[in-house]
């Protein structure tokens, strides 16, 4: 069953169980940033699209992985910020089908631990805030907890510490509860819930 968590300020944050929540909501990503090009797409047994230029993309607000055909004509380059909404695309044609970490290219394995990097450096404001109204999953367990490195004695730290004011950065969260490298761990989480089976997600979306 999935599972809202309201942050004290009213900010919705998600731990999701078997992706119910974002099915409901039909969340879909705008933006995707390209991990790799395949000029005539992926050879496999399940793939029919084996002749279009195709690139392998992740989403820009919960990292989903996906496989899209290009425009005749488009030229992309790795990392490259791309439009894939439901408005007028100028270079992609349409999107192919969800993947799974497994299902990436080698290159995409190797461009996607850098880029996820990128892209928490660069939405600070919004990590910061999960570390400002996380909440409890259960009597027992908080979502603070599925991070790497972050037990029962670290989360308690920082649950004191954005109740005596809210964090403003990643320096303040490490600063103020001993924690460190802030992006790091959010990074790893990502990455986890991308690469494994998780039955609980905090950032992404199942296939």
């Amino acid at each position: 069953m999935a599972r809202e968590l309201l942050g004290e300020r009213g900010g919705l944050f998600l731990a999701i169980h078997e992706d119910e929540y974002l099915q409901k909501r039909h969340v879909y990503e705008e933006h995707a940033y390209v991990l790799d090009f395949l000029p005539y797409g992926r050879s496999s047994e399940k793939s029919r699209h084996l002749a279009v230029p195709t690139v392998q993309i992740m989403g820009e607000q919960f990292f989903t992985l996906l496989e899209a055909e290009l425009k005749i004509g488009a030229t992309v380059l790795v990392h490259e910020r791309i439009y894939i909404g439901r408005e007028r695309r100028e270079k992609v044609d349409r999107i192919l089908t969800r993947i799974s970490y497994d299902q990436l290219t080698a290159n995409a394995k190797a461009e996607i631990v850098p880029l996820i990097a990128e892209l928490v450096k660069s939405q600070e404001k919004r990590f910061v805030e999960f570390f400002n109204n996380s909440q409890p999953v259960t009597p027992r367990m908080h979502s603070l907890e599925w991070l790497p490195g972050v037990g029962k004695k670290s989360m308690w730290q920082i649950v004191n510490m954005r109740e005596r004011k809210p964090f403003t950065s990643y320096k303040d969260i490490q600063e103020r509860t001993g924690l460190s490298d802030i992006p790091k761990i959010v990074s790893k989480r990502i990455m986890e819930e991308l690469s494994t089976e998780s039955k609980y997600r905090l950032f992404t979306r199942t296939v």
